[in-house]
């Protein structure tokens, strides 16, 4: 059983930067690829950015350049830095864990409750 929390979502202007954290635990969880996913309001559920157990990453075309995903296993912590913030980029983020990596949904088996990203223009 893997267990995840995000957290460090908030408000902030579009062009600034948020850093979102997750943390992880549970029994071999570092087996595990972990994502980043968002679903805006009235929209689908979307992967962000994935990170596999070797450091390989993973982005939507949406992020790339702006999104930078990351983990410290020593602290058991997946986080998301964000930069250049878009209003399009307003979403509940959740953070998971799943095999095979992917930005695919359905391949994750573990969710967090999700942190609100709000952007403003």
């Amino acid at each position: 059983q893997v267990q995840l929390a995000e957290s460090g979502g908030g408000s902030v202007e579009a062009g600034g930067s948020l850093r979102l954290s997750c943390v992880v635990s549970g029994h071999t969880y570092s087996n595990y690829c972990m994502g980043w996913f968002r679903q805006a309001p009235g929209k689908e559920r979307e992967g962000v950015a994935a990170i596999d157990r070797h450091g390989s990453t993973a982005y939507a075309d949406s992020v790339k350049g702006r999104f930078t995903i990351a983990k410290d296993t020593a602290k058991n912590t997946l986080y998301l830095h964000m930069s250049s913030l878009k209003s399009e980029d307003t979403a509940l983020y959740y953070c998971a864990a799943g095999l095979p990596c992917s930005l695919r949904d359905a391949n994750y088996n573990y969710w967090g409750q999700g942190t609100q990203v709000t952007v403003s223009s």
